[in-house]
């Protein structure tokens, strides 16, 4: 992505750092024995509900972020399933620490040069937004202290930690939010980078290296879901903000470069409001003014509430001025604003619209003591919550006169951002006494690291003579592990081999065929029936189209049920000794070019039974012949 915005980010003092959260491929949870699988919500077979409130620290502290969400009082609404366990419905104590996610973890360190940890505790991370059904998130820290290279330079990694994944939010329902209980408890490593990361295209970089780095251990989930990354994001005289859930590699750029936007024109903002010296005034009653109005939504309002104003003084063209593409401070003030449940704001930097009268917004400002200079902002709903909304606006308007909060924001489709609630602190976690902690001394060594996907690309390149467009593509395939047990069990041609497993294969998912059905002893047989000559390669569509809806089957008793075996030289050349005698006036007619156009008549009829190298050596025999 190029630099569309035209930003210096050395001037700008951009930094960033990347929080990576990867699933890790266990045979069961973090603390529980249920299986790692995700479930067809249909599959659930009961529910139940919990409503989560805030607790403090062992410092006696409750985390600010914490506060935000227990604003609005929700009832959350679990799916279980056949398979969840009491550990799940936080009725039960957590197990030990899984065996096997720590081995995992471990890899992963060793792969980033890190430090393990002496002993792993575990701890406890206040989350009241319905993703647990604790109310909070377990998390182990595992090492600390690494690092991996870019291209523009050694990138820190400042922490790593196994913790269990959340619940899937599935839908929402009045008053109430629906969770999936199958995700939550899966073992999750959390990478933190350090803030060395200074380009948009730089953090792209690091999201991809640390990618391939999580995939060369061969045991870590994949699919949509199993991997996000949260991106903390500054400016000089900015503030940290962290942009959640960002599961496409391709918006990382744009987010950066939005972020560092939106955090520059804010500290426009700032410094033209201190000259202007402005100010935030007081909540005034403005319902009369709309009585008769012909709005449609300040008319349903006024039926169960009221209209109320804030006056911003100085604020005038302030509040809608562009901070990031599509989105204005007024932007920010109305996500604030819809935290205590209202629609949203007007304000008269964009009015008269939305059936809003030129006259009443004149009596608007005359209402709310608005000079020329000044923005004022309504909200119309019930009382209690109009005034809870214009608080938050009022809260908004004086961060802005001061710099920029720093907060954690969602990521919109865009790639801009929207506030989402107030950065977390330390108050939020405190130990898990549940959970004993786990000695680590020694076990490290005993970690075996594996090659990382980049050097395997290369050597399969140099052994063998794979393009690096294939090499790429099967290294990063799902079929990974079978191309290598069958290149190490089969002398068969590579190349034949990743086309199969990739190409081949998009192609009949693509056709509908159920490709999951395959497994490696497929893959196996088959290759090894092309190696002693058994099949041709022509023939590999066709069997592995039947086989996957029939994996039961061997592949030479599908091949044979196809007709792609057993034929010997002798037969194929008589086979194609007819097509061309068959065509005498049309070989005579083109001479040596009629090859081509009998290649396709030869293969139609002999049905992927023959190796195409070896029709054509016979057939342009065979058309020889007859031209003497």
């Amino acid at each position: 992505m190029t630099n569309t915005l035209n930003l210096d980010y050395k001037k700008l003092g951009l930094k960033a750092g990347l929080e990576i959260h990867q699933q890790l491929d266990t045979k069961h949870k973090l603390f529980c024995r249920c299986p790692t699988l995700l479930r067809d919500t249909n599959e659930s077979n009961y529910e139940f509900y919990r409503y989560l409130r805030p607790t403090q620290s062992e410092m006696g502290k409750t985390d600010r972020a914490a506060l935000e969400e227990a604003k609005i009082i929700r009832k959350f609404i679990y799916k279980a399933y056949p398979s969840t366990c009491l550990v799940e419905n936080d009725e039960e104590p957590p197990r030990e620490l899984n065996e096997e996610a720590i081995d995992i973890t471990l890899t992963i360190a060793r792969l980033f040069n890190m430090t393990p940890v002496d002993l792993i505790h575990t701890m406890r991370k206040i989350v009241i937004d319905g993703s647990n059904t604790t109310g909070f998130q377990r998390t182990s820290l595992v090492a600390t202290g690494g690092y991996f290279e870019t291209s523009q330079g050694r990138v820190g990694v400042d922490v790593l930690c196994l913790e269990e994944e959340a619940c899937q939010r599935v839908e929402e329902r009045k008053g109430a939010v629906v969770f999936s209980l199958d995700r939550l408890g899966i073992p999750l490593v959390e990478i933190g980078t350090a803030p060395d990361i200074t380009t948009p295209a730089h953090a792209r970089e690091s999201a991809e290296q640390i990618g391939m780095i999580l995939r060369s251990t061969g045991a870590v989930k994949r699919g949509i879901g199993t991997i996000r990354q949260d991106i903390n994001i500054s400016i000089a005289e900015g503030a940290r903000v962290e942009v959640k859930g960002v599961q496409e590699l391709d918006l990382i750029e744009t987010i950066v470069e939005y972020e560092a936007l939106r955090q520059s024109r804010l500290l426009e903002i700032r410094d033209e409001l201190r000259e202007r010296n402005a100010s935030v005034g007081e909540i005034a009653d403005v319902t009369h003014i709309f009585q008769n109005t012909r709005s449609p939504i300040i008319k349903r309002a006024i039926r169960k509430g009221c209209v109320l104003a804030l006056r911003l003084h100085g604020f005038a063209g302030m509040v809608g001025k562009e901070i990031q593409p599509g989105r204005r401070l007024g932007s920010e003030f109305s996500d604030r604003a819809k935290k205590a449940g209202v629609g949203g704001i007007f304000h008269t930097d964009e009015l008269p619209a939305y059936g809003i009268t030129e006259e009443e917004v004149l009596a608007l400002r005359t209402a709310a003591g608005a000079e020329p200079g000044d923005c004022v902002v309504i909200v119309a709903d019930m009382r209690d919550q109009a005034v809870a909304a214009l608080g938050e606006v009022r809260a908004r308007a004086e961060q802005a006169m001061i710099g920029i909060p720093d907060e954690t924001r969602k990521m919109l489709a865009d790639g801009s951002t929207a506030y989402l609630r107030p950065l977390p602190g330390a108050a939020r976690m405190y130990p898990e006494t549940d959970v004993p902690p786990v000695p680590i001394s020694g076990r490290i060594d005993k970690i075996t690291v594996p090659e990382l996907l980049s050097d395997k690309k290369n050597r399969y390149i140099r052994e063998y003579k794979l393009s690096e467009d294939l090499a790429q593509k099967i290294v990063y395939s799902r079929y990974l592990n079978v191309f290598e047990d069958v290149i190490n069990s089969v002398a068969v041609d590579a190349t034949l081999v990743v086309r199969t497993l990739t190409a081949t294969l998009t192609e009949l998912r693509k056709e509908g065929i159920p490709i999951e059905q395959l497994k490696n002893k497929h893959f196996l047989e088959l290759f090894g029936l092309i190696s002693d000559g058994t099949i041709a390669k022509e023939g590999i569509i066709d069997t592995l189209r039947l086989l996957a809806k029939e994996p039961d089957r061997t592949v030479a008793d599908v091949a044979a049920s196809l007709g792609l075996t057993g034929m010997t030289e002798e037969q194929i050349e008589r086979v194609i000794a007819a097509v061309v005698s068959e065509r005498s006036d049309f070989v005579h007619e083109r001479g040596e070019g009629a090859l081509g156009p009998l290649m396709g008549v030869v293969m139609q009829n002999l049905r992927g039974r023959a190796d195409g190298k070896l029709i054509s050596r016979i057939l342009t025999e065979k058309i020889r012949e007859e031209l003497l």
